[in-house]
This record gives structure tokens, C-alpha cells and sequence, in this order.
């Protein structure tokens, strides 16, 4: 029985070459693979984002006797998608009676005015846009970007006592 299958399995071709008998066997071919393809469609959508953080603006020790402005720098650094326009606008801040054009730092209920500015001048008051305010802005690069935050205590406030005064106020990033 085992010959059998073999013979069904394996034929035998006999083949004269020249005075030389040669026998071929004669084996079932193997099965060819066959194949598929198909694309697979990979898609992603990058979204308009920013992150916004600051650094302090600390103006140190204020003699409120000397008669003299009282300037300091701060700091605020905005990053947003490759491309996505941006603003940056500040609000009054959160001493009582502050505005954009006055803003107040607070100890107890003494108020210490100041504001903040845009340029090194002082001229450019920092706000949302209105009431003669302006708004820092640009087109992100995908890094930081960073700008200085000008600030001013002005003179004349002689009256108030010492203390440690402070404020803390909004930034907000709209894209």
C-alpha cells in the first residue's frame, strides 16, 4: 500500500539521451502563494493650540518718598502650533477699583497704583484692546516666544504705609 501511494505520488519518465537512459521522477509541483494588497489610509488633524506661562514682575524696594517713578520688567512667554496667530491681552487686575489704565496692588485695604506697558517708553498701556489699551500678538512657531512685560509705579504716592503689596492679574492668550 505504501508503494502505491508513492507511485500516485511520483511518476517516472523515462528519457534516451544520446545511448544513456536518464529517468525523471515526476513530482506534484508545490502550490503557488497567492497575495493581496490593499493602501491603508493613516490621516491626523493638528489642531491650533497655545500654552501661555509669565515670569514675576517684581519691582523690589519702593521708596514712595523719593519722588521718583519706581520701573520693573516682567515676563511672558507664549507657545502655540507652527502658524496659529495669536493675542495676548492682560486685565486690570484684582486690587479694588483697578482698571486697565489703573491698576492697583493691595495690602490690606491700602492700594498702591501701577500699570503695566508693552514698550521700554512706558507709552503703550497693556490690556484687552479698549479704553485706549493695546494687546501683544504674533504667529506661533511651534517654540517659545517670549516678551517683556514693562512696568510702572508712578510717583506721588507718599501717604501709603509699608508693607508687602500685591496684585495679581489675568493673561489670557486668544487664537
Amino acid at each position: 500500500m505504501r508503494r502505491s501511494k508513492l507511485a500516485k505520488a511520483a511518476r517516472l519518465a523515462l528519457t534516451t539521451v544520446g545511448s544513456t537512459a536518464v529517468i525523471f521522477a515526476l513530482l506534484p509541483s508545490a502550490a503557488q502563494a497567492q497575495t493581496a494588497s490593499s493602501s491603508l489610509t493613516v490621516n491626523a488633524t493638528v489642531t491650533s493650540n497655545c500654552t501661555v506661562s509669565t515670569s514675576a514682575l517684581a519691582f523690589g524696594n519702593v521708596n514712595t518718598l523719593s519722588g521718583s517713578n519706581v520701573d520693573g520688567t516682567g515676563g511672558v512667554t507664549v507657545t502655540c502650533t507652527n502658524g496659529t496667530a495669536w493675542t495676548a491681552a492682560a486685565g486690570a487686575g484684582s486690587g479694588s477699583g483697578a482698571s486697565l489704565s489703573n491698576r492697583r496692588m493691595s495690602f490690606g485695604s491700602n492700594l498702591l497704583s501701577y500699570n503695566l506697558f508693552t514698550d521700554a517708553a512706558r507709552s503703550s498701556i497693556w490690556g484687552d484692546g479698549t479704553s485706549s489699551t493695546v494687546t501683544v500678538g504674533n504667529t506661533g512657531t511651534g517654540g517659545a516666544q517670549n516678551f517683556t512685560v514693562f512696568g510702572r509705579i508712578s510717583a506721588g504716592q507718599s501717604s501709603l504705609p509699608a508693607g508687602s503689596y500685591t496684585d495679581t492679574v489675568a493673561v489670557t492668550i486668544s487664537y
